[in-house]
């Protein structure tokens, strides 16, 4: 047989299964106290719910591998049994060689030390010899597009520099078969490009390249096999152009509420007069280890008007979720001044506040409490947000087993259906899926009527495009174009393709 036909994964009839009801989860049951309906349930029986069942696959050698499907589809659990991460239930799991895997944005990262120590913490993780990591980490460096920010602390990193540090590693110090499980979705389009590039060069030397992503653009441009999956079975397996038609043509059609909101190709809104967000001068500096203090944000000026649906685009370190957080005053800004008139809710990053031992459904009282939302309404807002969210026959599991997709549904039907004034999203729809997004889309469409402002922080251009009435570019802390959201995305994409 060819060499690039040997086979290094083989599944076999593969099941993995959890138990929801956690009766015997101690965090849950203190919990229980939000909801007098959960009490009444907490000796319910367990059952049992199949992740994956019947999972038959093959991989070869040289074969970079799309692994597409909607949230909850079982895409981490398939990546954390070829890891061994989870041991199946039933069938068998065969891998021939080291498998190297990268799940969501900075996992394993310690945040109090510096991107350069985090290099060789992750690789003494990974099993990786002190002596091969110094071969590279000049060249993980010069890679993950860091600059001086290597030597500093990882808590004043933004989500895109983990992922671009995260994979940097994990692409460099010589692995087998890479995973990357959604770890891609927080990069800016340049990364992007340059990760695709860089897996297309490991399938030469190493074995494969398996990537877990929502992206069925980047998916079909850069994987030359797709399995896609549902419920947590195979639904397709073959060419990419083949899969993305047949998911693409699965998906539920959405039926909007208002007939506006068929124009969902772009948001219309009335944009008054009044200013519901001022940011005069605005700076905020971080002490940075062994240098002068950094300004992650410099000068910054706008206004955001009651009605608009604000995107706030850029590379990552650019200065986006530093901004987010001054305005939901998680930071203070140490020049200049910013205004906020209104309740805000932020939803940065997905899963962010969600307690991982807890259920979805004990989730929501939690969340809704920090955000300081009366119980009395979120009893009446309790199925309207399971139902939003989609995850319906998984609210009664802990949130631990949740895909990354599944934490994202459910913090955004959370936050979007208890409709505050002014609602921020930092990358937190980045690991949803198509289906999702569209429902998010149309949701955002309708809360502009009764919230004063949207602020959306993504790297998606075409769902600023779509969802977005104006947009903010921001490079190195500073605003670099305010205007519609055609114009700015066209003026990046521009400085992008140069």
């Amino acid at each position: 047989m060819d060499d690039k036909k040997n086979e290094i994964i083989s599944a076999e009839n593969v099941g993995v299964k959890y138990f929801s009801g956690n009766k015997d989860d101690i965090k849950t049951r203190a919990l229980q106290l939000f909801s007098n309906k959960a009490r009444k349930e907490k000796n319910r029986e367990e059952k049992v719910f199949w992740a994956l069942e019947g999972i038959d696959f093959k991989a070869y050698n040289g074969e970079i591998i799309g692994i597409i499907g909607s949230n909850g589809a079982g895409k981490t659990t398939i990546s954390k049994v070829i890891s061994r991460i989870l041991k199946e239930d039933i069938g068998l799991m065969q891998v021939d060689g080291k498998v190297t895997a990268l799940f969501s944005f900075g996992m394993g990262f310690n945040k109090e030390l510096t991107g350069r120590e985090n290099v060789y913490l992750n690789g003494m993780m990974l099993g990786i010899d002190k002596e091969l990591i110094n071969q590279y980490i000049d060249d993980i460096h010069e890679f993950s597009d860091l600059g001086d920010f290597m030597d500093q602390p990882m808590k004043y990193y933004s989500s895109g520099m983990k992922a671009r540090l995260g994979f940097s590693v994990a692409s460099h110090l010589e692995p087998e078969i890479l995973i990357l499980d959604e770890a891609l979705n927080t990069g800016d389009a340049a990364f992007s490009k340059k990760a695709a590039m860089k897996m297309k060069e490991l399938v030469i030397k190493a074995k494969a390249v398996i990537l877990v992503t929502h992206s069925l653009a980047y998916a079909q441009r850069h994987c030359n096999r797709l399995i896609w999956l549902q419920k947590g079975k195979v639904a397709g397996d073959g060419d990419p152009e083949t899969i993305v038609a047949e998911y693409r043509a699965s998906l539920p059609k959405v039926k909007p509420k208002k007939k506006r909101i068929l124009q969902i190709d772009k948001t219309e809104t009335i944009v008054k007069n009044n200013a519901v967000i001022k940011a005069k001068n605005v700076g905020v500096s971080f002490k940075l280890k062994n240098q002068d203090n950094f300004w992650a944000l410099k000068d910054l000026n706008f206004e955001i008007k009651e009605g608009e649906v604000v995107g706030i685009i850029g590379h990552n370190g650019a200065g986006k979720s530093t901004l987010c957080k001054v305005l939901t005053n998680i930071y203070k800004p140490d020049e200049g001044k910013i205004k906020v008139e209104g309740r805000t809710s932020a939803l940065l990053g997905y899963g962010t506040g969600f307690n991982q031992h807890l259920s979805g459904k004990d989730n929501i009282f939690l969340n809704a409490m920090l955000l300081g939302i009366p119980k009395k309404v979120v009893f009446e807002k309790y199925d309207e947000i399971v139902e939003f969210s989609g995850i319906k026959n998984a609210i009664d599991k802990p949130v631990k087993q949740y895909s990354s997709g599944m934490k994202a549904r459910l913090g955004f039907s959370i936050a979007a259906v208890l409709k505050p004034d002014i609602f921020i999203i930092d990358e937190a729809l980045s690991t949803g899926d198509i289906a999702f997004q569209e429902k998010a889309s149309a949701r955002i469409q309708e809360m502009i009527e009764g919230a004063k402002a949207v602020i959306i922080v993504s790297h998606s251009m075409a769902f600023v495009e779509k969802v977005c009435t104006r947009a903010i570019w921001m490079e190195k802390g500073t605003i670099k174009f305010d205007g519609s959201a055609e114009e700015t995305v066209a003026k990046y994409r521009e400085s992008t393709n140069k």
